[in-house]
């Protein structure tokens, strides 16, 4: 008979990595810096704009009505002041719920500014409770590097780790890389971060269920503020001295490697620096699911040529959509889609939509827009096919490529010139383009919130990098709450 050795062993080393790297890395990348100014800004913008969709705001508040916490963090667009778990869950649904905000796509897709939920809550938190007591405030810059260092844990993790092949949603990652930063803005100590990261992964873990058809839905709007939250909530439990659990990964037949990863250890292309934050995807012009964001490009191109040939979607006969595996992976659907998170999924909706109607907005995946018999009429007649190329260059570490090429052939034989879009809008190679209308994007967003002088105060406060870095968190998050200050 064989026994299990009971002698404590050393902490595995993916935790040991990711505690040296929040507490001992030094941020020194302006690019990153200033990339992570524009993701702030695009992902606060997104959160403001789900604040007009009632499913959305229901969730919203403290756990009990009514309840406002001393010192506590604040909600932007509102005005509710909350614990920093509940603060985090509101942040991380809001940025979440239209699909709007930024994009990595790897083995393992995600979106790593939805880390911002914990980080703001505890930023603001902290901050105020610093002035309460006569101590300097959070500086935006603390945000800033927390949020480079959010996007590198968890795209770091994503590079070569397909947690959706053994069937884990990438919110995961999400709740490992906010636990991590919360802890370094908490001051936990090297060994209180590892004990809450081991926390983290002994978790059970969230099921890509409602990501997938037949059961796609509106889960997957708020699973990374509910990451974001326990990863929030998982820090204040270690800070308190409780115990981790250092084999929490590798530990035979327990551990999160032989239960939740067919037992195959993590796998890692690179260290921890600031490489992802640099690289991340923007979603700038459209909220699709970012697989499609060239599709949709090349859709808006065609719905114009249509009318430069005197040709209706009516005349169409079939549509290639010519992609990569990912694509066809997660968003290739046929029949019915059911709701508005089944659509944002859906590649043929995504790009039966600007072909009809020269747009793709967040409205578009209602049931009022969907409800038009042409959609369905015009995604019956598209095909997904992959092309090897286009999935080499997708995850070729220099291009990170998310290609499409779209070719319409029409009922009379003739057909319009392929039309492919290789990197979208948000992309790293196409930053000159794209943060004029990131910046633009901010700008409407706060316009659904806000009256023009705070507008016109909150872009004073925002827009200028080395403003926005030493501005105080909890001064921020008041500009940006409603009612606003008198101030």
């Amino acid at each position: 008979m064989s026994y299990i050795s009971n002698d404590r062993p050393q902490p595995d080393q993916v935790l040991v990595d990711i505690a040296n790297y929040v507490l001992q890395y030094e941020i020194k990348s302006d690019l990153a810096l200033q990339t992570a100014h524009y993701c702030f800004l695009d992902t606060i913008g997104c959160g403001l704009e789900a604040l007009s969709y009632p499913a959305c705001t229901k969730l919203l508040g403290p756990i009990i009505p009514g309840t406002i916490v001393p010192h506590g963090a604040k909600v932007p667009g509102t005005s509710f002041q909350l614990d920093p778990v509940q603060a985090a869950f509101n942040i991380g649904t809001l940025v979440r719920w239209l699909d709007f905000n930024d994009t990595w796509l790897a083995a393992e897709w995600g979106h790593p500014s939805d880390n911002l939920g914990a980080i703001l809550a505890v930023a603001d938190w902290t901050s105020r409770t610093a002035i309460a007591a006569g101590k300097p405030a959070v500086k935006m810059q603390a945000v800033l590097e927390a949020m480079v260092m959010a996007h590198e844990i968890q795209g770091v993790l994503a590079l070569e780790n397909a947690f959706n092949k053994v069937g884990l949603d990438h919110v995961l990652l999400v709740k490992v890389a906010s636990t991590a930063v919360a802890g370094r803005l908490l001051g936990l100590t090297h060994e209180e971060i590892i004990n809450a990261l081991s926390l983290a992964f002994v978790d059970g873990q969230s099921l890509r269920t409602y990501r997938h058809a037949p059961n796609t839905g509106s889960r997957k709007s708020w699973a990374a503020g509910d990451a974001t939250s326990r990863a929030v909530r998982l820090a204040l439990i270690a800070q308190t001295g409780e115990m981790g659990y250092p084999s929490v990964l590798t530990a035979p037949i327990w551990g999160f490697y032989d239960v939740s990863f067919k037992g195959k250890p993590f796998q890692f292309q690179r260290g921890y620096e600031s490489y992802v934050m640099e690289n991340v995807l923007f979603k700038i012009s459209f909220p699709a699911e970012f697989h499609a964001q060239t599709a949709v490009e090349a859709a808006m191109t065609i719905h114009h040529q249509l009318q430069e040939v005197g040709k209706t979607v009516e005349d169409i006969k079939n549509i290639t959509i010519r992609t990569h595996e990912a694509a066809i992976r997660i968003i290739d659907k046929k029949g019915p889609l059911h709701n508005p998170a089944d659509r944002d999924h859906a590649m043929q909706y995504m790009v039966a939509i600007p072909l009809l109607f020269g747009r793709l907005t967040a409205s578009d995946y209602e049931d009022t827009v969907a409800s038009d018999s042409r959609i369905d009429s015009l995604r019956d007649k598209m095909n997904c096919v992959e092309d090897p190329q286009f999935t080499a260059d997708y995850h070729d570490p220099e291009k990170r490529a998310i290609a499409n090429a779209l070719t319409v052939s029409f009922q009379d034989g003739s057909s319009l010139p392929e039309v492919i879009v290789e990197y979208p809008i948000g992309h790293r190679r196409r930053r000159d383009e794209g943060i004029p209308k990131l910046i633009q994007k901010y700008k409407i967003n706060l316009n659904r919130v806000y009256a023009a002088k705070q507008q016109a105060q909150l872009l004073d406060s925002t827009l200028n990098f080395e403003t926005f870095r030493n501005l105080s968190v909890h001064e921020l998050m008041d500009r940006l709450s409603v009612p606003y200050p008198a101030s």
